[in-house]
């Protein structure tokens, strides 16, 4: 005699309110835990860059101690307040900085926001640049060595990958710019565009900054293929460093999910090993490829001042390398807080897509 066991009303019918409700109420408290988390982020990357500043002292005497009389140096030093206590300086500079007030830089007297907006649009179209390479690179790649594991083909591409990583950003740009440019003559050298072609676009009405919209926006092709061939070598540069971490990833997982048992049913039914890596496996296998993407930008935007300054691509790297040079603590401070808050607000973007594709990480 078979025994029946009843489910629960809520089960028979198909409708569980409860796990419903779960299910959006862990959605909702997951993203609003990532996003309060930003600002303790922020707060404690701005103390520890505030005060490391202030290790050396005060910043008119670091820029301009060797170069203005002992009387002048004084007086611009208490104009700017920096012979008051540390810590009235720093809670004065929290306040300036939540009504987007950096200061003004001390080499060149440009106040510290204007040059961050100015320089920030060249960072972000390399940092967007590198990124693509770097995902059409390490993921078809990726895929190569997984579907060919232990084979010639793998062994090859995982060499390939731990040179990608392994390689200064700055020897990798010289390589180029001695082959590609020098020797071939194929590419630009350096800058982002020629002159005549930065004039253009920078004289538009409300230009992004990023050229290669700009030049797409005003419908100018001429100025569009001169942008896209001076970005190429400083993307290939500092993608390639992404790329190899993207290639070793998509490997790793996807040769986990080519063991799953779907896709072993698959290949039991005669599926070939292409179309179970191309059409089954391979989506799985990108869930870790957003979550490792906001550390990556981290690496893309750290790179970038060696790129930048290889490259003479004039963004916040480049501007970085000048001011670190010149000593100009509160033109490296506003550079610094600027890359920390892009780094946080990225990694929430990338939390909030993890989120959505794996109901796994809301838990």
């Amino acid at each position: 005699m078979t025994t029946l066991i009843e489910a629960p009303p809520e089960e028979a019918d198909g409708l569980l309110p409860q796990k419903k409700s779960s299910s959006g109420g862990g959605l909702g408290k997951y993203l609003l835990i990532r996003f309060l988390l930003i600002f303790p982020t922020i707060l404690i990357l701005v103390t520890m860059v505030f005060f490391l500043m202030r290790i050396t002292g005060d910043p008119i005497t670091a820029a301009l101690g060797d170069r203005l009389p002992p009387d002048q140096l004084q007086q611009r030093i208490h104009e700017a307040g920096y012979d008051r206590p540390v810590i009235v300086q720093y809670f004065e500079y929290l306040g300036q900085i939540a009504t987007g007030n950096f200061g003004r830089t001390i080499s060149d007297n440009l106040p510290v926001g204007g040059m961050l907006a100015t320089y920030g649009t060249a960072t972000l179209e390399l940092a967007i640049n590198s990124l693509i390479i770097a995902l059409l690179v390490g993921i078809p790649l990726g895929m190569v060595a997984a579907a060919r594991r232990d084979k010639a083909p793998d062994a090859v591409l995982r060499v390939f990958a731990i040179l990608c990583y392994a390689t200064p950003v700055f020897f990798a740009g010289l390589l180029l710019k001695l082959v590609f440019a020098v020797g071939l003559g194929w590419l630009p050298v350096a800058g982002r565009a020629k002159s005549a072609n930065e004039v253009a676009l920078t004289s538009l009405q409300a230009p992004t900054g990023i050229y290669w919209l700009d030049a797409l926006r005003s419908g100018n092709m001429t100025a569009l293929g001169d942008v896209a061939a001076h970005a190429v070598l400083p993307a290939v540069a500092l993608g390639l460093l992404t790329a190899g971490v993207f290639l070793r990833l998509v490997r790793t997982n996807l040769i986990g999910t080519l063991g799953r048992d779907y896709v072993e049913a698959g290949r039991s039914r005669g599926v070939s090993e292409l179309r179970l890596v191309t059409r089954h496996a391979y989506k799985p296998a990108l869930i870790p490829i957003i979550t490792v993407m906001g550390l990556q930008i981290a690496v893309l935007l750290g790179g970038a001042v060696l790129t930048e300054s290889t490259f003479e691509w004039k963004g916040l790297g480049f501007q970085l390398a000048h001011y670190v040079t010149a000593r100009d603590f509160i033109a490296v401070q506003g550079i610094v807080v600027l890359l920390a808050v892009i780094v946080a607000l990225t990694n929430f973007i990338v939390d909030i897509l993890a989120a959505l594709i794996d109901p796994r990480v809301r838990y």
